[in-house]
């Protein structure tokens, strides 16, 4: 939030940036300088009269005799939340009452690690002395934690040695992203798994789990399981090529309360599926499955039996069910044979125009599709079928493949507008005989009920 929103804000940011203790001191002696002299001065001044005058030299003293390090402590709490980390650091330096908000626990429930190698990133790192003072002070304060790290196996490994240093803490959340490669898949097993394990016997409250793309492994699920199992909601682990079906198992056995799991489509079994669909278990809200190739050049994916979906939809009628697929053509040839209760379909590599004729008569629940990449074959009976059977659908996303103008209007035409996301790029529309792409808009935007064009890539 941008501080200039908010004058108290801006004012605090302008001193932390600005004066120093030594320039804060002579401010307030100048300030109670004048106080005195106000106060001390002689009886026989004329006084003024009362009025508009009055008001205004009343409003001078007051503002005058402000001093900023007598705001209340909730003020000043508030207005440093707003602040970046940077200057809240610098205001903390201006007086001893800001220095004493600056270390407020409430300040300090959320925080996020940036861990990055200067020769390899242009992202600015949290200074190793803040991380120290963070791990001493305030380690029992951290609720919501995350690490962003660089690339490089250094980042990964420190954010490692500060979670192993988390002792006293009571997370809720925690997020290990990699903004570039998977670099915690470099660091090495046993010390991941162990600053990992840390963390989950010590909070004992956590309720949110990001750790995709970790060498995270059955046996510190277990640990998990055992210290957290009261409390866990959320649990992200896909690309976790040391958790096995058994481990997820093991947390959809214990974790009565977990509302959404995301996995790789290599775990998910048939056992899965009847586990989380079991009696003893709470709804899951939403299952989301990344589809990749678990090793390079597979081309055959095993299957899963519409009657274990079919359980799962009995067990969770309102499960959304996101599924992201990451292959090619050939690697399709399992998928969407049989119904299939997915809500949410993103392809993020070429698609064939026979798997999304399978979408259009297998997925009746499907929300969102998503295709990012087809070829040069038209989708446009693909595309009608699935606005005639997917009642359901609402968004709609393409890119790099090729729709003739009067089949999007068509399809369009059909939804109508419960379709409320429509986001298609202009070099995916084919002029034909009814309409170009120049006029398509016109008519996409009658059925829509509002205006609408084709997305178009800038050109910078």
């Amino acid at each position: 939030m941008d501080v200039g929103e908010y004058p108290m804000a801006a004012a605090f940011h302008w001193l932390s940036r600005n004066c120093n203790s030594e320039a804060i001191f002579r401010m307030k002696r100048s300030n109670f300088s004048a106080a005195n002299k106000v106060v001390q001065s002689s009886p026989v001044v004329k006084q003024p009269k009362r009025g508009l005058c009055s008001s205004l030299r009343q409003t001078h003293m007051l503002s005058v005799l402000l001093d900023w390090g007598t705001l209340p402590h909730h003020v000043i709490l508030q207005i440093f939340q707003y602040l970046p980390l940077i200057d809240r650091a610098r205001a903390s330096s201006v007086c001893r009452r800001w220095n004493e908000v600056f270390h407020n626990p409430d300040l300090w429930r959320k925080f996020e690690f940036e861990l990055n190698q200067s020769a390899t990133s242009y992202f600015k790192s949290t200074h190793p002395d803040l991380i120290q003072q963070i791990i001493k002070k305030h380690a029992a304060h951290l609720q919501y934690v995350s690490f962003k790290v660089d690339s490089s196996t250094e980042s990964a490994e420190a954010a490692c040695d500060i979670l192993s240093q988390l002792v006293n803490c009571s997370i809720q959340t925690l997020g290990l992203i990699s903004t570039a490669k998977p670099s915690f898949m470099n660091v090495a097993k046993s010390h991941f798994v162990s600053a990992l394990t840390v963390v989950f016997v010590n909070s004992k409250s956590l309720s949110s789990i990001k750790i995709e793309d970790t060498p995270v492994d059955d046996p510190s699920l277990k640990i998990l399981v055992a210290n957290n199992s009261d409390t866990l909601r959320l649990l992200k682990m896909s690309s976790c090529p040391h958790v096995s079906s058994d481990g997820i198992l093991c947390v959809a056995d214990h974790c009565q309360g977990l509302r959404e799991l995301a996995l790789n489509y290599y775990i998910l079994s048939d056992e899965l599926l009847l586990a989380l669909s079991s009696e003893t278990h709470v709804n899951l809200e939403h299952l989301r499955i990344d589809v990749v190739s678990e090793n390079p050049g597979q081309i055959k994916f095993h299957s899963i039996k519409k009657g274990s979906w079919d359980a799962l939809l009995r067990h969770s009628p309102g499960v959304s069910v996101v599924m992201y697929f990451f292959l090619y053509e050939e690697e399709f040839e399992t998928f969407f044979k049989e119904e299939t209760p997915v809500t949410h379909l993103y392809f993020g590599r070429a698609v064939s125009r026979t798997i999304l004729g399978r979408i259009g008569l297998n997925c009746p629940r499907l929300i969102e599709l998503v295709v990012c990449a087809n070829g040069l074959q038209p989708l446009d009976s693909e595309l009608i079928r699935i606005a005639e059977r997917c009642t359901n659908l609402t968004a709609l996303g393409l890119s790099e493949c090729e729709v003739s103008c009067s089949a999007l209007v068509e399809f369009v035409r059909l939804c109508g507008r419960r379709l409320t996301q429509l986001s298609i790029m202009e070099e995916v529309l084919v002029p034909d005989d009814r309409y170009t792409p120049e006029e398509v808009h016109t008519e996409v935007s009658k059925h829509l009920g509002r205006v609408w064009f084709p997305d178009v890539m800038p050109i910078w």
